[in-house]
């Protein structure tokens, strides 16, 4: 039975955020972690009334401690440039000191974690940094939100009955394909002078399916792109013997781009969404 494009667009939803989506608590505390000891150890300088004296013993006499300066200011990596008023620029390496104490002071005075730490604006340095992995785990939600569609697509493909990596297969570019199931797909890549990766890959008795997952929770041209991109590819698909193309989407976002989704809609039969997906679709599809 033909679907009704405005009927299936009217049931997309506008977030697919799940609970780990806002805050990944685990990967703080594991992050915070890592560092316990030397942070425990600068504690010592909290409320220091001679914070550049006692902080030059602390580091004489325990220089691991430097691997934790860069997580108190939200920085990821141990080496960290600085270029200072006079144009003379420092490469600092917390994994092992590369400059003299005293220049490292010059470091922890400018940057403000002195005075941070001196005037008991923390109490806990162990405790500052969770906050500080708690900040930066919290600018990770886009990349957390671009892997949250393949999550529900991959859970929905398990609840069907394959199996990974025996029945299904996340990841897989059109070479691995043609070499695994002998299969020709020169007409999707060109001749093989383009580069295509299915998110997943789904192998039956009958057929083997590649999948693309994606979600838009807002507009703007790049869906208006991926609505053509995906046609052409079903379309490419059709002249591959034993091979389908699926497309799993959704979000809001489309709403925008009605016009070109409808389009992909209309010439391609193996478009669906989370509501398609949670009424059982891949044991239809699949087949």
């Amino acid at each position: 039975m033909k679907r009704d494009f405005a009927e299936w667009l009217l049931t997309f939803t506008d977030s697919i955020a799940d609970y780990k989506y806002y805050i990944d608590f685990e990967t703080i505390y594991k992050k915070a972690e890592k560092y316990k000891i030397e942070l425990n150890i600068m504690n010592s300088l909290i409320g220091s009334q001679n914070i550049e004296k006692d902080f030059e013993e602390l580091i004489i006499k325990y220089p691991e401690i430097i691997k934790c300066i860069p997580t108190l200011l939200a920085v990821r990596q141990y080496e960290i440039l600085v270029l200072d008023h006079d144009g003379n620029k420092f490469d600092y390496n917390f994994k092992k000191m590369n400059y003299s104490v005293e220049q490292y002071k010059i470091f922890m005075r400018e940057t403000g974690l002195f005075d941070l730490i001196q005037n008991h604006i923390v109490n806990n340095l162990y405790d500052y940094v969770l906050g500080v992995e708690s900040g930066l785990n919290s600018n990770a939600r886009k990349n957390r939100g671009g892997h949250l569609m393949e999550d529900i697509v991959e859970r929905f493909i398990q609840k069907a009955g394959f199996k990974k990596n025996e029945t299904y297969f996340k990841e897989m570019y059109l070479q691995e394909i043609e070499e695994k199931w002998k299969l020709d797909m020169s007409f999707i890549s060109n001749k093989n002078q383009a580069t295509k990766r299915f998110d997943f890959v789904v192998k039956t008795d009958n057929c083997i399916y590649g999948i693309e997952t994606n979600f838009y929770a807002s507009g703007g041209s790049k869906l208006n792109e991926t609505a053509r991109s995906y046609k052409m590819i079903a379309e490419e698909s059709e002249k591959v013997m034993g091979f389908d193309f699926v497309w799993f989407t959704d979000g809001i976002g489309w709403i925008s781009a009605r016009n070109n989704l409808k389009e992909t809609f209309d010439s391609m039969s193996n478009i669906y969404n989370i509501a398609d997906m949670k009424n059982g679709i891949m044991k239809k599809i699949f087949i």
